[in-house]
């Protein structure tokens, strides 16, 4: 995964896509009963307490490695195997002939049949895929994540190590989805919370300073 990031500007000049994806699940829409209380000198601005709930929903989205934007996100009332495949349906839609590789977690509706016949077709594979549970590249989540990150693929997955999802460059724009836009908000219905949604990534897209580069080295050594 590591080499993949940092092959990410030699793979996209060669028209490759690199997308850091995850879900963000159950974002809720609630709505504070009373307005907070402004900002005065010596004091925060006070946020209330009380609030009502409007529902939930789940984002799906990717972070272009190369440049940095969100690209295709889909936001939706549930993240099932379903919903993922189509979520990567739309991605790839942008550019339909192009390579993708796509970084992500080892949850199983990553690793899922949906998903192994999806690429199957998309890349023109016509071996039998065999029987989920039983047999062939459907037989386990093991043989299911083996075929989808086979690197001969033109769709290809890279899984992050099991405890390590904090390695998704996904998960930083996400904190900043929390601290920017939905610690303090408040929301009247599930659709005003999509639009905003919706209406942050623009902005953010329109706004950033590019790809994320990491600068941490690791611990330094002791005697």
């Amino acid at each position: 995964m590591c080499e993949v990031y940092e092959a990410t500007p030699a793979l996209a000049a060669a028209g490759v896509h690199v997308a850091s994806t995850d879900e963000m699940t159950g974002i809720q829409a609630l709505e504070r009963l009373h307005p907070s209380l402004p900002m005065l000198p010596g004091h925060v601005e006070r946020e209330e307490f009380e609030y009502e709930r409007h529902g939930t929903l789940s984002l799906i989205a990717n972070l272009d490695v190369a440049t940095g934007q969100v690209i295709a996100p889909s936001i939706g009332p549930t993240r099932t195997e379903a919903d993922f495949a189509a979520h990567i349906v739309q991605t790839i839609q942008t550019d339909p002939h192009a390579p993708w590789i796509f970084i992500t977690d080892q949850l199983n509706t990553h690793q899922s049949e949906t998903l192994v016949r999806l690429v199957a077709e998309r890349c023109g594979i016509q071996e039998d895929l065999g029987i989920k549970g039983k047999s062939g590249h459907l037989a386990s989540m093991k043989t299911r994540a083996a075929f989808l990150s086979n690197p001969s693929h033109r769709l290809r997955f890279v899984y992050t190590p099991k405890h390590s999802s904090w390695l998704n460059q996904i998960e930083i724009w996400f904190s900043i989805l929390v601290r920017r836009l939905l610690a303090r908000a408040s929301w009247v219905s599930l659709t005003q919370l999509r639009e905003g949604i919706l209406a942050f990534i623009a902005y953010y897209n329109r706004t950033s300073h590019g790809a994320f580069h990491w600068t941490y080295k690791g611990p330094s050594a002791r005697s």
